[in-house]
Parts: structure tokens; C-alpha cells; sequence
């Protein structure tokens, strides 16, 4: 059997994993860390369970069609539970809007805010809807390692006004600017500034309402051990604890890699789920390159990092909703400082993960377990998070016990942090950007690294960091791309 390495095991490398080895190949995934995951890694610490990072599911197809090609049901291994509102979002003036399925419910709260602007809401659903269609249900699954794909995919995208930003687009459909923000921020979720982020992605709010939003019980963390398990399955083996220092070329075609420990594996082809600047930069950093040069990965423009604190009480917030956004004071200003500026600002905007308010299993009995993030600059802003860290979290603190946990401080039964100095020396993340290259207009599409490498001969590119992009249904999405570059074994 053709031996087909995978580095790295986020949600991208486990979906290539899979469907290599039901097409045939010996699979073997390597992981740095010591346990599977990647930005998925899951954290127990003192009774609680941690999601390190996803918590939103919102394409179970993409998932369904990994155990369908396997002769299974996902549903027969993991839970999924739809979760309605999606989220609830807090503005800065303690309003609060319940971001729901129900379509009258959210034309009710628009109203309460702006009645001029409900027919701009359903107007912006059927903009969403046709941007959808076109770029994600036509091209997400699409190959753009040739340039002619790009040609035959413009008149469409271009029809779609992807030269407008996310914003600039929703601000075409509503007049109050706290609308405005509501309906913008989705690209926030995969590391887009939505002032910059290309229009394409108000395609978020179709995907929602069409598959909704769901929880797996047991956390997103079992949904990845579901899949592991389905790599195994195929006769896959999963290394962990084995870190990729290079990719080995041979006559211009990937041979196999050198372990960090030195060891030498060798395979016919090599897939990479780490991120990509990493793998062109680090992973081939002695290999001649001609288009992801060390000096075009630094022109590249990357995605926003992430201050993640994990916590656990010893008490219950049962009025807090699973997922919740505690906006602050700004929102152009902020993500200015974060995107442009790279200045680390002394407030924030937020998002809450409550998981004990679907699944009491997670924490102790009586127990919360909690995550909050905050977007902050990549390394590139030059903070030092060794001395910035407490100080920050002490910030988000307040801040969350001003809103929405009263008492937080006196509650703490474990806490511990990830920052984007985390990203870099944990994750291998370039820059320690938590989402890879930022998804604009041209760092999208062909512009992004191709899911067939432009590099090397048999190396193949999956995950946030190559089309279609961040967030699961895009890095589960690059696996099915696999199906039409790989050659048989």
C-alpha cells in the first residue's frame, strides 16, 4: 500500500486522514502535541473539561459524509444537539440580542432597534443566500491550483460584490449602525477584520439559518475523537508526541519527513494540516521556493491572534447563555488596533463559552466550566505576553464581572491561559496568528497556497491556511478537495 503521511491533527489533517485511508492508502498522522486536535486540543484539568478552540458546528454534513464514506452513521458515535438562539450578543449598553432561527423573533428585536431596517434584514438573508451558492456550495470543494479556475469563478464572484468588504456589504442592508455591527462580525470567527474581509463571507449568516448551529455532547472535542477513531478505522495510526521538523524533498517531490527527534519516515506523498506559512516557511525552509518565498510570507497579511482564558467555578450562572459576545465600547477603533495598528488595547470585545449550559457533564456537579477570548494583535504588535498575560486576564476579569459574572473572582476553582505566544511556540502558528492568513480578496481563492503545492511534487496543503479557509466546514472542506488532486494509490 502507498504510504500517505499527515501532519498535524487538527479537523483538517483527521478528514484527510480519513478519506486517504478509505481510498486505499497506509496512513500515518503525526502530532506535535500529546494528544490529537491541534487548535482542537482538549484540555482536563481539576474534574473540568476544556475545549481548547472551536465550539461552533454549523455544516453536520460536512462531518456526516466522513462516517457515510466509512459504512457508518455519525449519529451512532456522536451526539449533535441544535442550539437555538445560535448566540446572544451584549452590546456595550447592556442591550441584549437573542441571535435566533426564528426569523419573526429577530425581525421583532430589529424592529425594537430600527423598524426601517427589517426589510433591510430580509433583503441582506436573500444577498447571503445567493453569495452562498456561488462561493461556498460551487467553490468551496474546488480546487484553485490553476489559474483558469480563478477565471471561470470571477464573473460570478465579481457579480457578488466581493471587491466590498463585510461591512461595507451589511451596511448596504441596515441603517443602525448596532445592526450594522450585529450582522458584520461573523468574520471575526474565522480571523477576518470584517472592514476588510471580503464580502463573500456574509455567506456565515445562510450557512447558519440553512444547517444551524449545534453542540456535541461531550464538547467539540468528541466529534474530533469520533473522527480519530474513524482514522483507525481505516487502518490509519496516529503519532503523538511527534513533532515534523521537514518535509524531505527529492527531485522536486516530497519523500517522506525528519522528526524533530531526528527520525526519517519516508512516504509517496505528504499531506500538511500545520499551518501553511509554517510549512512553507519552516517545515521547507531549506527548500527553494518560488512563489512562498520567506520574503512573500512576509508581505503576507495575517489573521488576528487569540487571549484565550479557561476557567471553572464553583457555582452555577444559569441566567448565562451557551454562546454569548459581550461587546465593548468600540468596534471600528478596536479592530483597528488590532488589524492595522497592532497595539494591544485596553478594551476588548469578548466571547463567552458557557458548554455547562448544554452539557452539565463537563464540570464538577454544581459546577461551570468556562471559556473567554478576546481578538488581540498576532506577534507581529511585539507584546511581551510572558509579562502582559495576568495583567490582561485580570482585565477580562473585571470586565466579565461587571456584565455577566458577578462574584467571578470568588467562584475561581482553576484557570489557565492560551495567548498568541501560545499560537507560535505550541500550535506552530506563524506570527502565532490564530487563523492563518487573513481571509481577504487576495489572499482567497487561487491567491491563498494551493491545496496542491505550488512547491513540491506530492505535497498536498489542508487546513485554515489554504482554500477554502478557517473555521470547520472550510478546513473540513480542503479534505474533500483531496478527493480530486490525489491520485489513486
Amino acid at each position: 500500500m502507498k504510504h500517505a503521511i499527515v501532519i498535524g491533527s487538527g479537523f483538517g489533517g483527521l478528514a484527510a486522514a480519513v478519506r486517504l485511508g478509505v481510498r486505499g492508502y497506509r496512513v500515518t498522522v503525526l502530532e506535535k502535541l500529546d494528544a490529537p486536535g491541534g487548535r482542537a486540543y482538549v484540555h482536563r484539568r481539576d474534574g473540568y473539561t476544556f475545549d481548547a478552540g472551536p465550539t461552533i458546528i454549523t455544516a453536520p454534513y460536512l462531518f456526516e459524509d466522513l462516517w457515510t464514506i466509512c459504512g457508518k452513521r455519525l449519529a451512532d458515535h456522536v451526539k449533535l444537539r441544535p442550539i437555538d438562539p445560535f448566540y446572544q450578543v451584549r452590546f456595550d449598553d447592556g442591550d441584549v440580542f437573542r441571535y435566533s432561527a426564528d426569523l419573526d423573533a429577530v425581525r421583532a428585536q430589529i424592529a425594537r432597534i430600527e423598524p426601517r431596517d427589517v426589510e433591510g434584514f430580509d433583503r441582506f438573508l436573500d444577498k447571503s443566500r445567493r453569495i452562498f451558492e456561488v462561493a461556498f456550495a460551487q467553490q468551496a470543494e474546488q480546487p484553485f491550483h490553476e489559474l483558469g479556475a480563478l477565471f471561470a469563478a470571477a464573473p460570478g464572484l465579481v457579480r457578488l460584490g466581493g471587491y466590498r468588504s463585510v461591512y461595507q456589504e451589511v451596511s448596504r442592508f441596515f441603517r443602525s449602525e448596532k445592526l450594522r455591527l450585529l450582522f458584520s462580525f461573523h468574520p471575526l470567527l474565522i480571523g477576518g477584520n470584517p472592514f476588510t474581509t471580503t464580502a463573500y463571507y456574509c455567506l456565515i449568516a445562510h450557512l447558519e439559518r440553512t444547517y444551524g448551529v449545534h453542540y456535541a455532547e461531550g464538547g467539540v472535542g468528541a466529534l474530533m475523537n469520533g473522527i480519530v477513531d474513524l482514522v483507525r478505522g481505516t487502518g490509519g495510526t496516529l503519532r503523538c508526541g511527534a513533532e515534523v521538523a521537514e518535509v524531505l524533498v527529492e527531485g522536486g517531490k516530497a519523500r517522506g519527513v525528519r522528526l524533530a527527534s531526528g527520525e526519517v519516515i519516508e512516504s509517496d506523498i505528504v499531506v500538511s494540516n500545520a499551518d501553511a506559512a509554517w510549512t512553507y516557511g519552516k517545515l521547507l525552509g531549506k527548500h527553494a521556493r518560488r512563489r512562498w518565498t520567506d520574503a512573500k510570507l512576509e508581505r503576507s497579511r495575517y489573521s488576528m491572534s487569540l487571549f484565550v482564558w479557561y476557567f471553572g467555578t464553583r457555582r452555577r450562572y444559569d441566567d448565562v447563555y451557551h454562546h454569548t459576545m459581550v461587546l465593548g465600547p468600540r468596534y471600528r477603533g478596536l479592530l483597528d488596533d488590532i488589524f492595522k495598528r497592532k497595539v494591544l488595547a485596553k478594551d476588548f470585545s469578548l466571547y463567552l463559552h458557557r458548554p455547562t449550559a448544554s452539557d452539565t457533564t463537563l464540570a464538577p456537579p454544581g459546577h461551570d466550566a468556562f471559556y473567554v477570548l478576546a481578538p488581540v494583535p498576532h506577534l507581529g504588535s511585539g507584546t511581551d505576553w510572558r509579562e502582559r498575560a495576568e495583567p490582561y486576564r485580570q482585565a477580562v476579569q473585571r470586565r466579565l464581572e461587571d456584565t455577566l459574572l458577578p462574584g467571578l473572582g470568588d467562584s475561581l476553582t482553576t484557570s489557565f491561559v492560551l495567548t498568541p505566544q501560545d499560537f507560535h511556540d505550541r500550535l506552530s502558528s506563524w506570527k502565532g496568528a490564530a487563523f492563518a492568513m487573513e481571509p481577504q480578496l487576495f489572499q482567497s481563492a487561487w491567491f491563498r497556497p494551493h491545496n496542491r503545492s505550488e512547491e513540491v511534487e506530492g505535497l498536498y496543503l489542508v487546513g485554515a491556511g489554504t482554500h477554502p479557509g478557517a473555521g470547520l466546514p472550510g478546513v473540513v472542506s480542503s479534505a474533500r478537495i483531496l478527493d480530486k488532486i490525489v491520485p489513486d494509490p
